[in-house]
């Protein structure tokens, strides 16, 4: 017998997120912080697992993300960092 996976579960709701959702996580993390993933949805009013709204938060909401290519000294201190460890 195996776990059933957090996502599984009936009724929550998998693939793109909305608006309204990105909002809804936002004001939650805003007014009680990072942290308690799993009864966050329920007390958020979201349908997604716990799981879906941390990966949520880490890679796209989060402030302090930043997108796009390096800048030419994270080029060149990844260049400099490769040279000597080389691969892994």
């Amino acid at each position: 017998m195996g776990r059933i996976g957090c996502c599984d579960v009936e009724g929550l709701r998998k693939g793109a997120w909305t608006a309204e959702e990105d909002k809804k996580l936002l004001a939650y993390i805003q007014e009680h912080g990072e942290g308690g993933w799993r009864s966050l949805p329920d007390k958020a009013g979201l349908k997604r697992c716990g799981k879906s709204c941390r990966l949520r938060w880490a890679n796209y909401l989060r402030p302090g993300i930043k997108r796009g290519k390096f800048s030419a000294e994270e080029e060149h201190k990844i260049i400099e960092l490769h040279a000597v460890l080389g691969n892994r």
